[in-house]
């Protein structure tokens, strides 16, 4: 079974069995019990979401780097995972989407950063909103957990807090702690 890193900046981060099962295709939705947590992708999200709004497990869609995130948001506190692609490092549009999922859209589930996630994105994706990380396969989790302590603080505001430094020194530690 596949491992990921899950959690925020506040809580550090951890290396965990991922329980999802990714499917391509209903062909594939039709071999996985309706009770275990599915992750699919938004086109099969767009062509069976009754089929799949009926499972009793936890669902999850994944979006493509091209794929517009406020699609879902009408049914964002329904879905457990939401994972974004990065289908080369260098491929930023990644940090938009979770922005945007996270402050605009309000979503609250977890955030996975899927494909090609490097240990020196992390720190920046915990920035942008993501929670959990599905690193390239040729990658070791535990080295990329150290990412969590790059920097001891950011100056810019940013989804996991608000409040840029200099307003959290001129107001004092009331604003000083993150967002949980």
């Amino acid at each position: 079974m596949p491992r990921v890193i899950k959690g925020g900046l506040a809580t550090g981060g951890r290396i965990v069995e991922d329980s999802w099962h990714e499917v391509a295709d209903e062909a594939g939705l039709l071999a996985v019990p309706r009770t275990l947590d599915v992750l699919v992708p938004l086109a099969l999200w767009r062509g069976a979401q009754a089929q799949l709004l009926a499972r009793e497990g936890r669902l999850g869609v994944r979006l493509g780097a091209a794929d517009d995130g406020g699609e879902l948001a009408p049914f964002l506190e329904r879905l457990a995972l939401v994972a974004v692609e990065f289908p080369v490092f260098s491929d930023g549009r990644g940090f938009s989407t979770a922005r945007l999922l996270r402050e605009r859209y309000g979503y609250r589930g977890e955030l996975r950063a899927v494909g090609d996630v490097l240990r020196d994105q992390i720190y920046y994706m915990l920035r942008c909103g993501f929670d959990a990380f599905a690193l390239r396969a040729d990658k070791d989790p535990e080295e990329a957990l150290a990412a969590y302590h790059d920097f001891s603080e950011s100056y810019q505001a940013a989804v996991d807090q608000p409040v840029p430094l200099y307003r959290r020194r001129l107001q004092g530690p009331a604003l000083a702690e993150p967002n949980p």
